[in-house]
């Protein structure tokens, strides 16, 4: 599969468009698969709500691809793909960054991409849930501290009844080893998911789905972070008003500040300076998606 990538008309935007998808094997044609996206700092974020994004996840899953990731992007991705070339790569090469953020739905405004729209992980995590009920895709949660996993699929089966969660891991913190590795792809291979829910916080899981979407055979995984800890009672969530100011960074700060603390005060003002100087025209941030794609790199056709 082939990723043609061309230029919008404003410069901070991309479109990315998924070719050579087999006919015979669904109707939809590779249109069904444009997707716009803006640029925050030379990071793609898909131009799509919770609507859109829920459809584009349930059509890949559907058109028999595999190793395709989703990334749900805040400032705090975008910042930390300042600083390190490998977390940017890898979220330029995901299947869809989705604006996990209001900043980032904000910052699309501006580039034209009026109806994009944030799209919490947790929602997110919550509407691909219900959605792989009725389709009845199967589900595998990786990541959280020991026992959470097992209590996040408890959770959700309870929630949503009918839900098809067929395995658990949770890693150890710290890079897996050769055996931990074969034990987890074994484990994926045989529990066959369609979907694998990597809690693993930014910027972990965007560098672990880039590096194990082409081996565990599965169509999608989702990197969703704080979603395994809000499912499962451990931090609480706050007031859709509160999200719609763009202020659920304070909640979370007032939670758990010691932890905290740090990344909000060096990433926030960071963010706010360089986004204005890219705003203004002040600074120039290509995407450097020329070369690569996440079809040349992951995306295998499933027999």
């Amino acid at each position: 599969m082939n990723l043609a990538i061309r230029t919008a008309q404003q410069p901070e935007a991309f479109t990315y468009a998924m070719e050579s998808l087999m006919p015979e094997a669904r109707s939809m044609t590779s249109s069904d698969f444009s997707l716009p996206c803006a640029n925050l700092l030379g990071v793609r974020v898909s131009a799509v709500d919770l609507k859109t994004a829920v459809d584009l996840c349930d059509r890949w899953i559907k058109s028999s691809m595999d190793g395709g990731y989703i990334c749900a992007t805040g400032v705090h991705g975008v910042m930390e793909a300042q600083r390190d070339p490998e977390v940017c790569r890898a979220l330029n090469h995901a299947l869809m960054n989705v604006p996990d953020g209001m900043p980032m739905s904000w910052v699309g405004h501006l580039q034209g991409f009026r109806n994009m729209d944030r799209v919490f992980g947790p929602d997110l995590m919550i509407a691909m849930c219900r959605l792989s009920v009725e389709r009845g895709y199967r589900n595998f949660l990786y990541g959280g501290n020991p026992g959470v996993a097992p209590l996040l699929s408890e959770t959700l089966q309870r929630r949503i009844p009918g839900l098809q969660v067929v395995g658990t891991y949770t890693p150890p913190f710290r890079s897996l080893t050769m055996d931990e590795e074969k034990e987890v792809l074994a484990k994926v291979r045989e529990s066959r998911p369609h979907i694998i829910w990597v809690g693993l916080s930014t910027p972990k899981q965007e560098r672990f789905m880039a590096h194990y979407a082409g081996q565990f055979q599965v169509p999608l995984m989702f990197g969703v972070g704080a979603a395994f800890d809000l499912h499962t009672g451990a931090i609480r969530d706050c007031s859709p008003w509160i999200k719609r100011l763009g202020l659920q960074w304070l909640h979370r700060l007032m939670q758990d500040p010691r932890r905290l603390w740090k990344r909000y005060l060096r990433n926030n003002p960071a963010f706010l300076w360089h986004i204005a100087m890219q705003l203004l025209g002040f600074r120039q941030y290509p995407s450097g998606l020329g070369t690569a794609s996440i079809g040349s790199l992951h995306s295998v056709k499933r027999p």
